[in-house]
């Protein structure tokens, strides 16, 4: 018993220290921060980096587009992914092994690949090269660009390719194999097709999974900062993650009392990370206990 007490003392020591370090030095003074008598617990408190570090990453605007942009993306990716999921645990047909192993290749490909084809197909939108057709014959150029909108993120996710789509559809598919055959099979006797099915019976089923995905995609969508910064141009429409990689930026950008290159920088930069990480901190800490359920019995290891 005391050796794993202790086990999960230094295991709680590692998780918890970047969270500490960040409370401690967001709130130091300029002439704390730099003081090497002090190591976690500084003499004067000071809130006013929180200020700085709120007006710098604008952080009530950045804050909506990050609801607006990235986490109704998040929502529409669980349905999309849960849709493809079902059509392959449920269902047989040729295709299925070579569409799986596109669905992995999806998971191993890194986002840095596609990079460039996807900026441009966003650039130029065209849907199965018709309009390009029209370009070639007409020379009127009818692609709209999606770029500095929400279409960024809505539309992979939506079709179902959109941020680690493929883990959260393997992890549907891992459960919706689980489900018992006589339940679809009761749904099929009193008249339902397999889209009524679907509806009325694997999704009230799979709640459990339901809540694990939207963890984990809310997250993954949180943290987004390669999309944001390449697709986003305009400052207005930065999410918190753009904004918080370009804070250093702002500080001078917009002259504060306490510019870039004084002590009190990194204690603002801290105070940043922390505003950052304390919405995503405040929904794990709500949600921990059914979170941890669900990965339990989703089983993701299988």
């Amino acid at each position: 018993s005391l050796f794993r007490f202790l086990l999960l003392i230094a295991i709680g020591y590692v998780i918890l220290y970047p969270l500490l370090y960040m409370i401690s030095n967001s709130v130091r003074t300029g002439q704390s921060y730099y003081d090497p008598s002090i190591t976690w617990i500084t003499t004067k408190v000071t809130h006013t980096n929180f200020l700085y570090a709120i007006k710098a990453m604008n952080f009530g605007k950045a804050f909506l587009n990050t609801v607006f942009y990235e986490l109704v993306a998040a929502v529409l990716q669980l349905a999309s992914c849960a849709i493809v999921a079902y059509g392959f645990a449920r269902f047989e047909f040729k295709e299925k092994k070579i569409l799986l192993a596109i669905l992995f290749l999806t998971i191993l490909l890194p986002t840095q690949a596609t990079m460039l084809p996807t900026y441009v197909s966003y650039s130029h939108l065209d849907l199965f090269g018709i309009l390009g057709k029209v370009y070639e014959w007409t020379g009127t150029d009818l692609r709209p660009s999606i770029l500095n909108t929400p279409l960024v993120f809505y539309l992979p996710a939506f079709l179902g390719v959109g941020l680690r789509s493929g883990i959260v559809t393997y992890i549907y598919i891992q459960f919706f194999k689980g489900l018992p055959h006589e339940l679809e099979e009761a749904a099929w006797i009193d008249g339902c097709g397999p889209i009524k099915t679907f509806i009325r019976i694997a999704i009230p089923s799979s709640t459990v999974v339901i809540f694990t995905n939207l963890i984990f995609s809310v997250i993954w969508h949180w943290n987004d900062y390669f999309s944001a910064a390449m697709y986003l141009k305009d400052r207005e429409h930065f999410t918190l993650a753009v904004q918080l990689g370009e804070l250093s930026n702002s500080l001078e950008l917009l002259r504060f009392t306490v510019k870039a290159t004084s002590p009190e920088t990194g204690s603002i930069l801290m105070a940043g990370c922390l505003l950052y990480v304390l919405p995503v901190l405040i929904m794990y800490l709500c949600l921990q206990t059914k979170f941890v359920k669900s990965i339990d019995r989703v089983g993701i290891t299988g």
